[in-house]
């Protein structure tokens, strides 16, 4: 036999039944007999409760129970057939004339007792299966309507009763047995006591009533059809990657459901395990969608988690004191106490000193929770061995869960490691020694946040996102995006990861949006964004709270360069071609170094010193790797290596350089690569990477241009004065040319000393055959003395300097 149960939302509608009974059709075409559970239409049972008590204060109640009345009315209309309709009618009209009868008392006391609030609430599934159970006679065949009251018993704790389970799976067994042959269609949710009071096994009962039932009847399979496709890794509207299970064990369930996976009801699970009868979680909606198979194993999903879900809403409350250490049978006061208020404990966490406590309870709970423990502790709290309560509010519970948990080396550091680099805060945490699950309490506002970072880096999702803050439009910020559209499915299949353009911004415009700006159309959102402010633009980047946040700064500006650190202190990782950062004062540079540090975050600079090329990657392994640099020598302007590879034949030195501009490889004013203040920056930078603490003044620089042309008082005016200056620049290449030499501008560290300087070199030196705008360094170190370790590249175009920042970018997911 199989126990579907149906929910309210699978029972809202004539529509929703509708699909109801085409999936009974297609399961008795299997030949088992089956039984239907349901609940009472979608939204009944709330508004009965809040009818009932509203009523109790004098409310009219009148077009609330009118309205429940027609949707069931509708529902017989649509799906009965005219000859069939009046009897059902007549019944439901009964049921709703008892429901007022019952609701005019409640008035006339003005008050409503918990036996009254269960009898009230039970006519939502009385009328909902009474009409179902002629629906399915009507059109699967021979159908009995079940009241469950007749045969789930329970004691008389209204609200949510304890279940007699020997006398229910009697009277159980007997029902069956005189009704076989036929579809049982039976009320979820409500039962009664000895006495025949109506009683409810809590909300999400109906769950429990299928699976009590197929207990006593020892049941092959029990269905739980609902609005979801099973069990999902995480809350779908909270985690948009989430994905649905295949199966979990009885255990990994119950975990999943109490800490807030609405899915099922976990009491649902305790007969089901009893037969080890697996329960099959389906959806209404998607009845082809396998689902989750519940049973008493667990199986691996490619990861050693199986999901994460929270309780969004809870308060913390810390009992401490010195009279708690070493006290024995404090706790057990304490929780002693807790029960007596009827209060349910979540989460609970213990200092190894045993000076303190805390706990998680629900809000309602709290001040329960105060009373109990100011009560049964009042001597301890007068003579001041413990404080009073302290109550925090405004927390959340996230915990992961999966049976494959236990013993895995690792998994805890994962974890902690993902909050802290999305700057997610832990208040408290609680492991079982089952290693079944891990709970922490985050503060409200980072929740969303903390399951998105921890989704992705427990390999839930199959691919990771990074939510990105793009800053600067210009040759290379534009390049960036360009390639980043280009690549994204590369990206999500190759690398596994989603880059989600989350804000863009320039010196004009500014736009966010957290779901995402489309990457083939940025430039239409920027267009239609707000007018730019920097210090807005990162604080709505900051208010928006996402997880594995990535800030990108494509300029070259140093307003840009000083909010670094509040982003660092954000959580925020850094990418940048931005030198100015890191060429500023040491203090500075250090100052963002150890922010990196102390927030986990990442901080990437590949392009400041050699565009696409590896110089900070490679330089940071060889220290790494425990080498020791001995000298340095490069050329790192792709600009100035072009002119001086171009400045050969009859073209005077000025046309070489405005060919430069012209191709894009020089700063609106050429000076600014040719002063060699740019390239002083690289190799202060590098230096910097070598550990040396040296400001950009210990950097000796060798000027290329004449002071005439460096002060000309324009771009035009430069020009003029290059032209003029052709005797000098012509003088350096015939001598490059008598000796057999090139002229070069090279910077190199050595011996703690940082210079760059025009240099002449022959065939022999490594230097001598660059190309075009090709950049080169050489590291001279221990390993590699005698023939020094050289990369050799194009170091100059956007393109280069964008394939470098999203190179970085992606190394920021790989961390």
């Amino acid at each position: 036999m199989k126990i579907l149960k149906f929910g309210g939302t699978s029972v809202s509608s004539a529509q929703a039944i509708s699909t109801l009974v085409e999936i009974v059709n297609e399961q008795q075409r299997g030949g088992e007999p089956l039984a239907l559970v349901c609940s009472a239409l979608s939204g009944v049972t709330n508004t009965l409760l809040q009818v009932v008590s509203e009523t109790a204060t004098g409310k009219e109640y009148t077009s609330e129970l009118k309205a429940i009345e027609d949707r069931h009315f509708a529902i017989v209309k649509a799906l009965l057939e005219v000859k069939h309709q009046n009897q059902v009618l007549l019944g439901l009209k009964i049921y709703f004339n008892e429901l007022e009868e019952l609701l005019a008392g409640v008035r006339a006391l003005e008050e409503v007792s918990p036996r009254i609030r269960d009898r009230v609430v039970a006519y939502g599934e009385l009328c909902s299966n009474y009409t179902i159970s002629y629906v399915i006679n009507e059109k699967c065949g021979n159908a009995v309507f079940a009241d469950a009251r007749q045969f789930i018993k329970t004691d008389s704790t209204y609200g949510k009763a304890v279940l007699n389970e020997s006398l229910s799976n009697q009277l159980i067994q007997e029902f069956f047995q005189q009704h076989s042959g036929a579809i049982p269609v039976i009320t979820g949710f409500i039962a009664s006591d000895a006495q025949g009071n109506t009683t409810t096994l809590g909300r999400g009962g109906s769950d429990y009533t299928a699976a009590i039932v197929g207990a006593a009847v020892d049941a092959d399979e029990v269905q739980i059809w609902t609005d979801v496709d099973g069990f999902m890794t995480a809350d779908p509207r909270l985690v948009k990657k989430a994905f649905s299970l295949k199966s979990l064990s009885y255990n990994e369930a119950i975990e999943l459901s109490y800490f807030g996976a609405k899915v099922i009801h976990p009491p649902t699970m305790l007969p089901a395990i009893s037969k080890n009868i697996p329960l099959v979680v389906k959806n209404t909606f998607n009845a082809a969608f396998e689902g989750t198979v519940i049973g008493p194993q667990s199986s691996a999903n490619g990861s050693l988690v199986k999901g994460i879900t929270s309780i969004p809403v809870i308060s913390m409350i810390n009992v401490q004191g010195g009279g708690m250490v070493g006290h024995k049978g404090f706790s057990g006061r304490l929780f002693g106490a807790l029960a007596q208020g009827n209060v349910n404990v979540i989460l609970i966490t213990q200092a190894s000193s045993e000076h303190s406590i805390t706990l998680a309870v629900s809000p309602e709970d709290v001040e329960a929770a105060r009373q109990a423990i100011e009560a049964e502790f009042e001597y301890e709290l007068l003579t001041g061995k413990l404080t009073k309560p302290e109550i925090d509010e405004g927390y959340s519970v996230m915990a992961i869960v999966g049976e494959n948990m236990r013993q895995a080396i690792g998994l805890s550091g994962k974890l902690f490691s993902a909050l802290g680099r999305s700057g997610v805060n832990v208040s408290a945490i609680a492991q079982g020694s089952s290693e079944l699950n891990i709970s922490v309490v985050v503060s409200r506002e980072d929740l969303s946040k903390a399951l998105n970072s921890v989704h992705d880096a427990l390999f839930l999702s199959p691919v990771k996102t990074l939510n990105v803050f793009c800053c600067g439009t210009g040759n290379i910020g534009a390049t960036l995006l360009k390639q980043l559209e280009q690549h994204q499915a590369y990206l999500e299949s190759g690398r596994h990861l989603k880059v989600n353009l989350a804000g863009v911004c320039n010196r004009r415009k500014m736009t966010w949006n957290r779901e995402g700006i489309p990457l083939a159309v940025w430039q239409q959102h920027l267009q239609e964004g707000e007018q730019s402010n920097l210090e807005q633009f990162i604080s709505e980047a900051v208010s928006l709270n996402l997880p594995n946040s990535v800030f990108i700064d494509n300029t070259g500006s140093a307003e840009v360069a000083n909010t670094y650190s509040h982003l660092f202190q954000q959580s925020f990782s850094v990418v940048t071609c931005n030198k100015i950062g890191n060429s500023g004062t040491f203090a500075e540079y250090n100052r963002n170094k150890q922010l990196v540090r102390k927030y986990g975050v990442d901080y990437l600079f590949e392009t400041n010193v050699g565009a696409g090329l590896p110089i900070i990657k490679t330089l940071h392994d060889l220290l790494i790797s425990g080498d020791q640099v001995l000298k340095i020598e490069a050329i790192l302007s792709g600009t100035i290596s072009f002119i001086f590879n171009e400045y050969k034949g009859d073209r005077t030195f000025a046309e070489v350089v405005k060919e430069a501009q012209q191709k894009g490889f020089t700063e609106p004013d050429p000076r600014d690569d040719l002063s060699g203040l740019d390239f002083a920056r690289k190799m202060l930078i590098l230096a910097r990477e070598t550990g040396l603490p040296v400001e950009l003044q210990d950097v000796q620089i060798q000027p290329i241009l004449p002071e005439n042309c460096l002060t000309a008082p324009s771009v035009d005016a430069f020009y003029q004065e290059l032209e003029q200056s052709e005797e000098h620049f012509n003088k350096l290449k015939q001598q490059a040319a008598s000796e057999n030499k090139v002229l070069r501008y090279i910077g190199a560290l050595e011996e703690g000393k940082v210079r760059v300087e025009l240099l002449l070199v022959g065939p022999e030196h490594p230097f001598y055959n660059l190309s075009g705008s090709d950049n080169i360094i050489s590291f001279t170190t221990d390993r590699y003395f005698l023939n020094p370790m050289v990369i050799k590249g194009p170091g100059a175009g956007a393109e280069v300097t964008a394939a470098g920042v999203l190179a970085d970018l992606v190394r920021v997911a790989a961390y």
